[in-house]
């Protein structure tokens, strides 16, 4: 890579301009944000020069790692062309990402674009609404959709709470066998009792207020929580059964995170909106979408859809997402992910896990990975969050950027990763770990 060119006092101004930002989720002036100056593949720089591994790919999107040559090329060439144009126009790179990412689905009809993944939430939300006229969305306790008005409302974990100003959302728990809800002993017995649970509840509120049931492909933020077999194929059948749409949330798990280009696919199961941003071109632009199958669509040759947004489809992020989605296809990177999953990162996890008692579980797929962290393994009670306080400041001592949430690290790299930087993240792991 080029020579770096940063100066340590560009880090001192950036956070002295800091308390002029509200960051997310946090209370002003309480943060002490990690100060970031240059990203290139998988690694970060500080002003001062020192480098970082990027195990979190920053809120994991940067799929396809950061300052992709092909990609930051396509962004460049096309503002030099026509930097913006209205969402009702017709425009050829709008066209051609719509194409490249229906080409990675099964049986989907056509894309909503939308400016992030929280907004592309409301708008499946509306679709479903519009489609079947019903009102009520079912949706997981342990989930994240968004923080918007209805995505925060089918949101299930406690950053709902004191936003829940949008109606008609009805929660349910779904399947994870490490703290079951259903005093299940086997993937299959969890499968099946989460599939009850679904059933009764919608069976208590009526199927016919029912439009939708959303869950995640796989639930990231929540604790990537891999479905048990049948539990997807389980809501498809529910949902056929009472006329209700499924929407699958790939907006993290989507585009090769997993190993697939969506979760879902590992399960074989066909949705009727999908919900897509971050991976699509790794957040170079914001960007996100919906992706509608034919059934849905033909409502949407009947009547308008209600609802659109300035930048839909703009042609920035647009230019960004063909390229990313034809650079991941030409490098194999979703394959590498999955190699990296099956080969590297899951055995090297429960290896960790093995060793360390404080992980009570690493489970994950591809590039999408956590550990659990817990007191004692019996109980599996989970750590206090100055424990994973510590871990994080450890391990950015140790130049590894982490994702932590709750009582977890997630271990959730760059699609592409190379095999050594990806044992060389295990042994930093092992080390701070080691050091707790």
């Amino acid at each position: 890579m080029p020579e770096l060119d940063l100066d340590p006092a560009d880090g001192a101004r950036a956070r002295e301009l800091d308390p002029l930002i509200l960051h997310s989720w946090s209370k002003h002036g309480s943060t002490n944000p990690f100060t970031v100056a240059r990203g290139e593949g998988v690694r970060l720089w500080d002003y001062d020069g020192r480098e970082y591994l990027d195990f979190s790919s920053q809120l994991v999107n940067t799929n396809i790692g950061h300052s992709h040559p092909k990609v930051v090329e396509a962004i460049q060439r096309q503002a030099a062309q026509l930097a913006t144009v209205a969402p009702a126009t017709t425009n050829l790179v709008r066209g051609e990402a719509a194409e490249r990412i229906l080409s990675k689905i099964d049986d989907m009809a056509a894309v909503f674009f939308t400016n992030g993944g929280a907004d592309a939430v409301e708008n499946a939300i509306r679709m479903a609404r519009v489609h079947t006229g019903r009102a009520k969305v079912v949706s997981h306790y342990r989930s994240y959709h968004g923080n918007t008005g209805a995505a925060v409302n089918a949101t299930g974990d406690a950053r709902r709470i004191g936003n829940e100003f949008a109606t008609g959302h009805v929660h349910v728990f779904g399947p994870f066998l490490y703290r079951s809800e259903f005093w299940a002993e086997t993937e299959e017995q969890e499968s099946e009792r989460a599939l009850q649970h679904m059933r009764r509840v919608i069976e208590a509120e009526g199927p016919s207020t029912i439009a939708a049931i959303m869950v995640e492909g796989l639930p990231g933020t929540a604790g990537i929580l891999v479905p048990p077999p049948g539990y997807l194929q389980g809501l498809r059948a529910i949902a056929d059964e009472h006329g209700i749409v499924l929407i699958l949330d790939e907006v993290m798990a989507g585009f090769g995170r997993t190993g697939h280009w969506f979760a879902h696919q590992h399960d074989g199961v066909k949705p009727d909106l999908v919900t897509f941003a971050k991976g699509v071109n790794s957040g170079y632009v914001p960007v996100g979408g919906v992706i509608i199958s034919d059934r849905v669509l033909e409502t949407f040759k009947q009547r308008a859809i209600p609802g659109g947004l300035t930048y839909a489809g703009h042609p920035l992020a647009a230019a960004s997402i063909v390229a990313t989605i034809d650079a991941m296809t030409e490098e194999g990177i979703v394959e590498h992910a999955a190699h990296l999953g099956a080969d590297i990162l899951g055995p090297g996890l429960r290896e960790l896990a093995e060793r360390h008692e404080i992980i009570g579980e690493a489970r994950g797929r591809g590039c999408f990975w956590a550990l659990d962290l817990v007191t004692d393994r019996g109980s599996r009670e989970p750590v206090d969050a100055s424990v994973v306080a510590s871990l994080k400041s450890s391990l950015l001592e140790r130049g590894y950027v982490p994702f932590t949430t709750d009582n977890r690290i997630h271990v959730v790299p760059p699609l592409v990763m190379g095999d050594d930087d990806a044992r060389r993240g295990l042994e930093i792991l092992d080390d701070a770990f080691s050091a707790l």
